[in-house]
């Protein structure tokens, strides 16, 4: 148990273009997804599901990411919107966790949205156990309903994130982490 606390107190986020190829194998990718389904779901609705990007996934979708973002913004240059096309490339695989909530007398939307966060963040860290560097990004395109649609969600899921993984091409080095004396009450 000692090694898994140790991760837990180092895991830090890659960023995407700090990352590179190779990604995980078919296997690899298979516990990562595995390890995401894995979490606290009251009432076993599996309120969540994964969109895999690899590829040329990620040109498609940021070619979806691009189109939008040109629509939006007419006045945007060729470099704005070529930087908006390549949003999912850094990173040889790109999870999007999508929050699909259902319908239940006992379980509120909230709960349903917070199980989908605990995916993203199993994700993340069965990635990097793995030795992967990995990071859950948002950004507008996580908000966008043009681009939501675009990528295949329906009209009544959110995406809890985008998490991008790949091998790490620079040295990890970690941020300020908060004090506890500055987060923790006690009531």
């Amino acid at each position: 148990m000692s090694d898994i606390i140790e991760f837990m107190k180092t895991r830090r986020s890659v960023k995407p273009r700090e990352m590179t190829g190779p990604g995980p194998s078919a296997a690899e990718l298979d516990t990562i997804l595995t390890i995401g389904a894995r979490v606290p779901d009251h009432g076993k609705l599996a309120p969540w599901r994964f969109i895999v990007f690899e590829g040329d996934g990620r040109a498609r979708a940021g070619e979806v990411i691009a189109r939008v973002f040109s629509q939006k913004h007419p006045d945007a240059t060729e470099a704005d919107i070529a930087a908006e096309r390549k949003r999912m490339m850094d990173a040889p695989l790109v999870i999007a966790v999508v929050c699909v909530p259902k319908s239940h007398p006992k379980v509120p939307q909230w709960e349903q949205e917070l199980s989908a966060g605990a995916s993203a963040m199993n994700i993340v860290a069965a990635a990097s156990a793995l030795g992967y560097g990995a990071a859950w990004m948002s950004g507008w395109i996580a908000y966008d309903r043009d681009v939501l649609t675009g990528l295949g969600l329906r009209p009544e899921e959110k995406l809890a994130g985008f998490i991008h993984i790949g091998s790490r091409s620079a040295a990890l080095e970690d941020r300020p982490r908060p004090d506890l004396a500055e987060i923790v009450t006690r009531f």
